[in-house]
């Protein structure tokens, strides 16, 4: 499983441990990991600490013999060494590529030094690296894995590997190892705007593709038809290779992190189904999760387990809510006000480090122990600082942002923590303005700023905001996790309706700002920020400050329980590793066998199905169309053409574009009697509801063989019109 991508890999690994899902995942041993500091003036300066493997939970990973194992590399001129080490994350082993061995050379030996290394040559080899050298320790220490699991395209080379290994072992050629491996490879896109891909030029790749252990030459095929593998247009040279186009292509299944980012995901990878509906682009959606005992309070821990017991995210977490809906306002206002507590005492202990280290005085530090209020309405934002996340949009009226504030009967109170991107210069921008503004004495005591955001600050935050903020313009949030780990301690999400909010969110769960109307961004973020206002002034703080004569705030506990019982168990690792199961692994391993079964026949026989259909589609013909009434029916009958290609192999099709809220139609047409005098010609029939117009319908032809998933293994269409 080479992973790609924040704190998902970890999220994944954790909850199949405690599922027993048999896993093995492969990713690269970053020695300098990025961390944001301020500096004095206030500003994000970039600091690489470095990570010591002996002061990290890893150890080498044994080979055969009980050595150190490593995996050599072929580039040009030299061998690379890669070093393994292990990571157990309970019966789960995480294997983490190492170039820091004394047998390469200075410059091989930072391949796998820097995340985000701004050098294209640099990312090149480290995709390399957690693609061709990934998958053979995989292979190699867990050779019964079945399914390859790609987050993001950043180890897509593994497919490759895969199947060249595969044609090593088999005899087969390589595209028919590619059909016979293809099963077993799942793709999961993060990436909600094209330009988030990695790309590279041709010549970067071809400089490598030709020394990985002499990949184009033993695959038997060309530079051209490799580097068609990561490009939209097969004939356009120029195009750069795509490492995602690569991934969708060598995976049968592909799925985006959200219900929203699958239908942009769609739109992305339109590109490489040419002429298919764009609602027919081969790609799902699992929603992402979140390992929730990495995240829960001790308060929480404490009151879940009363309720749930002390196993209960061992297995799927169904029962739950009923479960939860159980605790009272007591329980639920006294775990609050003690994650609060604990969060104020814990932010002002970062502060005063945080102002020592930017060489304030002691007067200036003492302060620290006054700022935040315990018992205030507390509002956390925590993430990467970057335009499309819009971390200023409350700045956009900073006198309304103050009275809301410091108003006195009705006090709140800001934390914020993250980093920006080291060439993100609006982003940086961003930080600064608002280290800026929590230093205005209006600010002081009510807005925070936490540098060197990682994961241990991110756990204080969850566990101790009342409401988690989150701003991204739609719908460049893919998914978002922030907002799910704040659900297991009783806080409250107001968000952009994108990503995973989309489709949690209900009026009595939380809150949103926006909608789905296409706006341009100016106009977006004024319309939002004006939102996001209301929102707090007229709905959130008045909820949080509307008390009985016990001091009880009865409607907001009643949110807090319907958020914790309904979206903490839907939002969970749990369920979204039922759903990679369910969904996709059991069907990849099942189509797996069968088609490496019998000496690979069947894969053999699917390579010769497609090269028979590209060789002879263009004399596929689609003839006129005659039309009767039949019923409430349309009956349809019309001749087609299939040339050298067997009626088996293809399917005929009716169907009708999507309108005014029907879904589109599609239905079989049967084929009937052979046309007299023509060569390989039929009559198909079928038919179509007449609650539209004949002239919406239209005939199409699409490749069909049992157990190949079309289009995304075969993109090839005809039309009748």
């Amino acid at each position: 499983m080479p992973e790609g991508s924040a704190f998902s890999p970890a999220t994944s690994s954790k909850r199949r441990a405690i599922s027993g899902y048999p896993l093995s995942a492969s990713g690269c041993s970053i020695r300098k990991a990025i961390s944001g500091r301020s500096s004095t003036p206030p500003a994000q300066h970039e600091a690489y600490p470095f990570n010591d493997p002996g002061s990290m939970p890893i150890e080498p990973a044994q080979g055969p013999d009980g050595s150190w194992f490593s995996v050599p590399l072929n580039l040009p001129g030299r061998t690379l060494s890669l070093r393994v080490w292990q990571a157990r994350v309970g019966r789960i082993r995480l294997y983490l590529l190492d170039a820091n061995d004394q047998l390469n050379s200075p410059a091989d030996r930072g391949i796998t030094g820097r995340l985000y290394d701004a050098q294209s040559e640099i990312r090149v080899l480290q995709e390399i690296v957690l693609g061709v050298a990934g998958w053979r320790a995989v292979e190699a220490l867990a050779p019964e894995v079945e399914i390859c699991h790609l987050n993001e395209g950043h180890g897509a080379f593994a497919v490759l590997e895969r199947a060249r290994s595969h044609m090593r072992r088999s005899g087969l050629s390589f595209r028919e190892a590619l059909w016979a491996t293809r099963a077993g490879n799942v793709f999961t896109t993060h990436t909600p705007v094209a330009a988030g891909f990695d790309r590279f030029p041709a010549d970067a790749l071809s400089k490598y593709a030709r020394y990985v252990e002499g990949f184009l030459a033993e695959a038997g095929i060309g530079l051209d038809e490799f580097l068609a593998l990561g490009r939209a247009r097969d004939n356009d040279g120029n195009e750069p290779f795509n490492m995602a186009y690569l991934a969708m292509r060598a995976s049968m299944q592909s799925f985006g992190v959200s219900r929203l980012h699958g239908h942009v995901s769609r739109h992305i990878f339109q590109p490489l189904f040419p002429r298919w509906p764009e609602e027919e682009v081969p790609v799902g959606h699992v929603t992402n999760g979140v390992h929730v005992p990495s995240w829960d309070s001790p308060g929480a821990d404490k009151l879940w387990t009363a309720a749930c017991g002390k196993e209960r995210w061992r297995g799927m977490p169904d029962t739950l809510p009923e479960l939860v809906t159980g605790l009272s306002d007591e329980e639920l206002w006294v775990m609050a006000g003690e994650e609060r507590r604990a969060l104020v005492q814990q932010v002002r202990a970062r502060l005063a480090r945080q102002l020592g280290s930017r060489g304030y005085s002691p007067e200036v530090i003492a302060q620290s122990v006054n700022v935040l209020d315990p018992n205030a309405l507390t509002l956390g934002f925590a993430r990467r600082f970057t335009g499309y996340k819009r971390p200023n949009l409350l700045l956009k009226d900073r006198e309304r942002l103050a009275r809301l504030l410091n108003d006195p009967a009705r006090p709140v109170q800001l934390v914020l923590a993250g980093k920006a991107h080291p060439a993100d210069d609006e982003g940086k921008e961003m930080i600064r303005e608002w280290i800026d503004l929590a230093q205005r004495p209006e600010f002081r005591q009510r807005v925070v700023f936490l540098e060197d955001y990682d994961i241990a600050l991110a756990q204080e935050l969850v566990q101790g905001v009342d409401v988690w903020i989150n701003t991204p313009r739609r719908p460049w949030e893919a998914c978002g996790t922030s907002g799910m780990k704040v659900l297991v301690n009783g806080g409250l999400n107001l968000s952009e309706r994108d990503g995973w909010w989309e489709e949690a969110y209900a009026p009595e769960l939380g809150w949103v700002i926006g909608d789905d109307r296409e706006r341009s961004e100016g106009k977006a973020d004024a319309e939002d920020a004006e939102a996001l206002y209301a929102v707090l002034e007229q709905e959130v703080v008045p909820e949080f400050y509307a008390r009985d004569v016990a001091g009880m705030p009865r409607r907001w506990l009643e949110r807090v329980r319907r958020s914790m019982a309904s979206l903490t168990p839907t939002y969970s690792s749990s369920r979204m590793a039922r759903d990679y199961v369910e969904q996709y692994y059991l069907i990849g391993a099942a189509e797996l066998r069968r088609r490496t079964a019998d000496g690979d026949k069947p894969a053999q026989a699917m390579q010769s199905w497609e090269a028979r259909l590209r060789r002879h589609w263009s004399g596929l013909h689609i003839g006129e169309t005659n039309l009767s009434r039949d019923g409430k029916a349309w009956s349809f009958s019309v001749a087609v053409y299939l040339g050298e290609i067997g009626p088996s192999d293809v399917a005929v099709q009716l169907y009708a574009d999507p309108r005014d809220g029907e879904e589109r139609f599609l239905g079989e047409l049967l084929r009937g009697e052979a046309i007299i005098g023509a060569t390989n010609g039929h009559i198909y029939t079928g038919l179509g509801p007449a609650t539209r117009p004949a002239e919406e319908y239209t005939v199409r032809i699409i490749p069909h063989r049992p157990g190949v998933r079309v289009p995304a293994e075969l993109p090839l269409i005809l039309w009748q019109r």
